[in-house]
């Protein structure tokens, strides 16, 4: 009999486990706006996004992320921001259980031309981190974007474009308390998408997004609208 029970325990183990690993070959849904904004002539402006990622195409959450910023722009090519973010993330499958974040980040942003029809950004962040039941943490991120133009050789109204980007995150530090740790480099992300101007100020894009860390690779399917105003 105790022999019967102590199986029994280890079949519900190995089945718990199963359930609650993350299923890499399950398309994701992350849905985002970006938007930005200046005051009036000043050099000053704000801006921020609020993304709705699921670990399927909709319904099971893996994130929701709003943020937002305070930017200074020197010059046409550089924006310096300020900023904070809210996360709450879920785990993936039936649990109902969720995490959150609390994040304040600076961030320089440096966009600029490298023929008539290449538009390039290159983006530096860096992350001050609260996250649940963890010591405070920080990271590093950059990420490169590049759109190109097919229809015109700007991306003002009725531009259709290609868009890509792909960004690599390092931790601050491996040690986040109780005896835990993790990896220097945290993950990457290869973004490629289909985008078209609605207006000068608002673009509409479809695109294909993996991530990969140390220990999973996942495809997320990528709608976003991104609005300056």
């Amino acid at each position: 009999m105790k022999k019967l029970f102590t199986l029994l325990l280890f079949l519900l183990f190995i089945n718990f486990n199963a359930n609650s690993q993350v299923d890499e070959n399950q398309l994701g849904g992350w849905y985002m706006y970006f938007w930005d904004t200046e005051f009036g002539e000043s050099k000053f402006g704000l801006q921020g996004d609020v993304q709705y990622r699921n670990w399927d195409v909709m319904g099971d959450l893996e994130q929701l992320l709003l943020r937002a910023g305070l930017t200074y722009s020197p010059n046409a090519n550089l924006k310096l921001t300020l900023g904070y973010a809210n996360i709450t993330s879920g785990a993936f499958g039936d649990s109902n259980e969720t995490s959150s974040e609390s994040r304040i980040y600076q961030e320089a942003l440096l966009p600029h031309k490298i023929s008539s029809r290449i538009y390039l950004k290159h983006r530096f962040r860096y992350e001050q981190r609260w996250v649940e039941d963890q010591d405070f943490r920080t990271r590093y991120r950059y990420n490169l974007f590049l759109n190109i133009p097919l229809n015109q050789p700007n991306l003002d109204k009725n531009s259709v474009y290609l868009a890509f980007y792909n960004e690599v995150f390092i931790n601050g530090q491996r040690d986040i308390g109780n005896g835990r740790s993790v990896d220097i480099f945290d993950r990457n992300r290869l973004y490629a998408a289909l985008g078209y101007s609605l207006k000068d100020n608002l673009k509409l894009q479809l695109g294909f997004m993996e991530q990969t860390s140390s220990n999973l690779s996942k495809g997320q399917l990528q709608l976003s609208l991104h609005h300056s105003f």
